[in-house]
C-alpha cells in the first residue's frame, strides 16, 4: 500500500478515533471520518489483547491490508479509516475478512457509488 494511502501518526488515529463514525462488526470495529485529501487514507490496529505473539497480529494486519487492496482498489472515497481486529479474525481466512470488510465498508457509506441505508 501506498504511503500516501496509510495513515502513520498517532495524531492521524487519535483524530479518526474522535471523530469518525462506528461500525462494528465480528470480526473487527471500523472507524471512519472524511478528509480533505480526495482519497481515502488506511491504519490497522492490533492489539497484544489478540495474541501476545506478534507474528500473530502482523499476519491479520497484512490479511486485512490485502484484502483492502485487492478487493477495494481505489473505490473507497476521501476518508481515513482505522480497522480495529477483534478476536475472531485470528482465525478467519481470508476470504472472509475480506466479505465482511466490504460488507462493513458498504454500510458505513465509504464505498464510491455504493451507499447502503
Amino acid at each position: 500500500m501506498e504511503r500516501t494511502r496509510r495513515l502513520r501518526k498517532g495524531e492521524e488515529f487519535d483524530r479518526v478515533y474522535r471523530e469518525g463514525a462506528v461500525t462494528t462488526g465480528p470480526f473487527f470495529v471500523l472507524r471512519v471520518a472524511p478528509n480533505t485529501l480526495g482519497h481515502g487514507r488506511w491504519g490497522f490496529a492490533v492489539g497484544k489483547g489478540l495474541s501476545k505473539r506478534a507474528v500473530v497480529r502482523n499476519g491479520i494486519r497484512r490479511r486485512l491490508r490485502e484484502a483492502v487492496r485487492t478487493a477495494l482498489p481505489g473505490r473507497a472515497g476521501a476518508y481515513d479509516i482505522v480497522i480495529t481486529a477483534r478476536g475472531r479474525s485470528v482465525e478467519a481466512s481470508f476470504a472472509t475478512l475480506a466479505a465482511a470488510l466490504g460488507k462493513q465498508l458498504t454500510r458505513a457509506g465509504v464505498l464510491e457509488g455504493e451507499r447502503q441505508t
